[in-house]
């Protein structure tokens, strides 16, 4: 007889907290795959005659820091609900949890932590049901500790625990993995930051770098981490919670404009070994205003999925790999990037913001990728984000701030402008008080305020939220953030504004140039002349499931798509601009403008747009 011992298994948790990217009424809601794991209630059913194993055992021996493993599988009464789940570290029942959080009725074993990825048993063999065994593929990263295999029958909410496979690592999982770099505070500096699992306590962090072909030079890093306590709820707090390992920082200054650097990650340890990363390289930026050819990408919510398929069942994010794809592709002409908010969904579960770093490498490792805070980054009740929802699974900012550099004066208040070429970013946090007097609404008049525009004529404004116009999903028929709206666009009409982009609607949407509602301009494709109004665009189409567009035709909609894609800007020089907007599927334009002009035309005074004037009292001449 088929002898199965059944423990109840509690979790720390009261709950399994679902964490639901929610959206409001515009289509874009998702749920965390992870959070579909009713992971408190575990019950271990280990039976002898079933058994999952993995190969290779060792991974990363020739220095990869991501390899395919082979899991195969026996389950004795098979069924279409058994799944295979990932945990890393390898070792997870309750000896793993934290003592202080751990109520004394539990009774163990028991697991408190969620899988970094799993896959449904049936998924590459239909027959798994009928003869019980299959064979599985799965991606693993370098994620700083070791994984194990786990069968489970019942499904996701009834889970049995049947198996545990042997353990795999890699040959060093503290390796120093997955760069990013960011522009600096100056437009001649570039930081880089990555993830390794060496504290300062055991290893010195720097970066060798230096021109092509030249000798090179060595920068110091900062190192930063965080706790489990930093985390403002669950499942960041809870089963979502996995050490995140140590992000470092470097600031490589006194950058020359326009030439191409090459750099690596190192570690000094205290034995006098050094351990270094892969060789990677970037362009410098150009001196602020200078013209030559610049081109900039811009997309929102684009997210993460799994190149092995797992997690994607309900499709979270089916168009995440697809814009990935694109940009890596077109690399070497792209200059900078923006992912304008909700940036990983990791939603608190957060071994995902490693895959993110991980899916975007060959990007971020080459040209800087400067993102914005969304939702999904900032918002949890009670914390000081300007909307009560908690969208970020907990995360409260901690991750994104940590994870990504910014040249922000403060990363937990996460607005920033940066300067490249003939283009002036002023990047704004729609996650924190951005009203007519709040301390985010005097940065970003003074971003705006400061641009010269004679240098800089390309001034560009971003946020998340739409704080402009978008008719995609807003019930009160406002179309858009209306006290967003009515707070900022006379900013931006008083200082031309060009475009203000913005995520969060899962679409892609251009308005004409429009302040107050109004089109100032009847052009569509081509804009000329003074500068009157502001060009509003949605570009939320990363990668998360689509949003609708409201019943609504309005005048100032000039064009819509409901598809994953990007915008890419290309600045000719100080008087010419092109936006294509690319699907991710193939890069092909489906949307496009061109802006030409001279100084002159952003001297213009037009409505709201100049400093009222006095008159001078006349002089006369004798």
């Amino acid at each position: 007889m088929e002898s199965f011992v059944f423990l109840e298994v509690s979790l720390i948790l009261l709950l399994v907290v679902q964490c639901v990217a929610a959206h409001g009424r515009h289509g874009g809601v998702g749920e965390q795959p992870l959070s579909k794991i009713a992971i408190h209630r575990v019950l271990y059913a280990l039976h002898d005659d079933a058994s999952i194993t993995a190969q290779p055992a060792l991974l990363g021996t020739k220095g990869e820091d991501s390899q395919w493993v082979t899991v195969k599988l026996e389950c004795p009464a098979p069924s279409e609900e058994d799944w295979v789940a990932v945990f890393s570290p390898a070792k997870f029942n309750s000896s793993t949890c934290p003592h202080d959080d751990e109520p004394k009725r539990q009774q163990a074993p028991y697991i408190c932590s969620a899988p970094i990825k799993y896959k449904f048993a049936n998924e590459s063999n239909g027959g798994y049901s009928k003869t019980g065994k299959t064979s599985l593929k799965f991606r693993l990263i370098n994620q700083r500790a070791d994984f194990s295999f786990a069968l489970f029958s019942g499904g996701l909410l009834n889970p049995k625990l049947l198996a545990v496979s042997n353990t795999i690592t890699f040959a060093n999982p503290k390796a120093p993995l997955y760069p990013r770099l960011s522009q600096g505070k100056y437009w001649n500096e570039m930081t880089v930051t990555w993830t390794s699992g060496y504290n300062v306590i055991e290893a010195v962090p720097f970066v060798e770098w230096g021109l092509k072909g030249e000798s090179q030079t060595q920068s110091p890093a900062g190192t930063l981490t965080f706790k489990r306590n930093a985390m403002c709820g669950p499942p960041a707090r809870t089963v979502g919670w996995r050490d995140p390992g140590f992000i470092h920082t470097s600031f490589l200054k006194e950058l020359w404009p326009n030439l191409l650097y090459t750099y690596k990650l190192g570690h000094r340890l205290f034995n006098g070994t050094y351990i270094w990363s892969k060789s990677y390289y970037f362009k410098s930026s150009p001196y602020p205003g200078q013209d030559s050819l610049q081109r900039v990408v811009i997309f929102g919510d684009m997210g993460k999925a799994e190149r092995d398929g797992s997690n994607e069942y309900n499709n979270y994010q089916p168009g995440s790999l697809n814009t990935t794809d694109q940009l890596i592709k077109d690399i070497d002409n792209i200059d900078i990037v923006f992912h304008i908010g909700d940036i990983t969904y990791a939603n608190g579960y957060i071994s995902q913001w490693d895959q993110f770093t991980s899916q975007i490498e060959p990007i971020a490792s080459t040209v800087p990728y400067m993102i914005a805070s969304g939702n999904h980054e900032r918002d949890v009740p009670g914390t000081g984000s300007f909307y009560d929802s908690n969208d970020s699974g907990g995360e409260c900012g901690v991750l994104a701030e940590t994870m990504f550099y910014v040249p922000a004066e403060n990363r937990a208040k996460f607005w920033y402008s940066t300067d490249y070429g003939m283009f002036r970013f002023c990047i704004a946090d729609s996650e924190h008080d951005w009203r007519e007097g709040s301390e985010q609404y005097k940065f970003i008049e003074k971003c705006l305020a400061t641009a010269d525009r004679q240098k800089q004529p390309w001034l560009i404004f971003i946020a998340h939220r739409v704080l402009g116009y978008s008719s995609s999903y807003w019930e009160d028929g406002s179309f858009g953030e209306p006290m967003g709206r009515e707070n900022l666009q006379k900013l931006w009409q008083k200082y031309k504004v060009d475009i203000a982009f913005f995520g969060h609607v899962h679409n892609y949407e251009r308005t004409c140039p429009i302040y107050q509602n109004q089109c100032v301009n009847t052009e569509r494709s081509h804009y000329s002349g003074t500068v009157n109004g502001t060009i509003n665009i949605v570009v939320g189409g990363g990668g998360f499931r689509f949003s609708g567009f409201g019943p609504v035709q309005t005048r100032w909609s000039i064009h819509r798509d409901s598809d994953f894609g990007f915008v890419k800007l290309t600045a000719f020089d100080h008087s010419s601009l092109l936006l294509e907007y690319k699907k991710s599927s193939d890069a092909k334009v489906n949307d496009s403008f061109t802006i030409s002009r001279d100084y002159r035309d952003v001297l213009a005074c037009v409505q709201d747009g100049c400093e009222p004037i006095a008159l001078a009292p006349q002089l006369h001449v004798i």
